[in-house]
């Protein structure tokens, strides 16, 4: 398993993390992802230690909290060997502090997922959204609260325009506070809205991508195609209309492609899409998700090994949409944007 720098901080994270959307299944929603107990998140996390995966990264929100606490269970005895992620910011309850990256919800979360866990250190703690309302010289001060009593070793966002990350970075620069590392954000080969902005911050300010989503939202498991039927177990009956659009001929499209390489490979539709990421700039670590071992096995073998730079090219170049103002504007002034989307 190779492991990378993560942004600037001297820590190093593993390619490949699992995510823990899939343990639990506590409600409709993520039952529709997963429902993993005890004993099978034991055995994944099992067979990621064997493969060199040792980062888990979950969320407050994952199956009302009942992920963290599968998690906790299956690291039990062995939580030195493993990276665990987590993060916060969304709705836990019905109170009006029961959202937010307010200082007095964040000590809360922090906390309560530190007991879900079994643990009394979350390696990367992430605030899930941007919070307009609260100041991010609370936040961050916050964090530094975190960090210096050891609960938290570094901090990170998820979802977050480019204006939000730059100007947590700041704040944490003016104030010397701790700078934001890594950004959990959606990107994959059907949904590369990230390079535009969020991928020139990342190369520019040392922000490492941990990437959600790497299949498009289930999309390229390899089991959607042109004038196949969406299969009857499929998670996208329930949850398409919450996750990122894509357009059915720009899917098939990429799909086409994928096929094309994965022949030439001998490698499945997902491992192409993952190997993808796995060469684009500013990526640290894309997570990966498994219902079963099966699942995780097959994500497992997208690394090892790289597409070659035509396969690349090809890849790229029917994946490749038009980009909105500015950046179709800043692409004409590549000799001073040197940045990739520029291309």
């Amino acid at each position: 398993m190779e492991f990378r720098q993560l942004g600037g901080a001297g820590f190093k994270v593993p390619v490949l993390s699992l995510g823990t959307g899939t343990f639990g299944g506590s409600n409709e929603f993520f039952k529709a992802w997963g429902e993993s107990g005890v004993a099978e998140a034991t055995r994944l996390v099992d067979i990621c230690l064997e493969a060199g995966l040792n980062m888990f990264d979950s969320a407050d929100i994952y199956s009302d909290g009942l992920a963290e606490e599968i998690l906790g269970k299956a690291v039990k005895g062995r939580r030195e060997q493993v990276i665990i992620s987590t993060k916060a910011t969304f709705r836990i309850g019905p109170g009006d502090n029961d959202l937010g990256s307010s200082r007095h919800h964040l000590i809360r979360s922090c906390e309560a997922s530190l007991r879900r866990l079994g643990t009394d250190y979350i390696d990367l703690y992430q605030m899930h959204g941007f919070d307009a309302l609260t100041p991010p010289e609370e936040t961050l001060n916050t964090l530094a609260d975190l960090v210096r009593a050891g609960k938290v070793r570094y901090v990170g966002c998820s979802n977050y325009s480019g204006w939000h990350l730059m100007k947590s970075l700041a704040v944490a620069e003016k104030y010397n506070l701790p700078r934001m590392v890594a950004h959990q954000a959606y990107y994959s080969l059907i949904g590369r809205d990230y390079e535009w902005e969020l991928m020139p911050l990342g190369l520019d300010q040392k922000v490492g991508a941990v990437v959600w989503s790497p299949l498009g939202w289930g999309r390229l498991t390899g089991r959607i195609r042109r004038g196949s039927p969406l299969p009857a177990d499929s998670r996208l009956h329930t949850t398409a209309d919450m996750g990122p659009p894509v357009e059915d001929e720009y899917l098939f499209r990429v799909v086409d492609a994928i096929d094309e390489v994965a022949k030439e490979t001998g490698k499945t539709v997902p491992q192409i899409a993952l190997n993808w990421l796995l060469q684009r700039p500013t990526v640290a670590n894309v997570i990966v998700g498994a219902r079963n071992e099966e699942q995780l096995r097959q994500n497992l073998g997208a690394v090892g090994w790289n597409l070659s730079a035509d396969q690349v090219a090809r890849l790229d170049a029917a994946s490749a949409r038009t980009k909105i103002y500015p950046y179709w504007h800043q692409a004409n002034f590549k000799d001073r944007n040197p940045f990739p989307t520029a291309d």
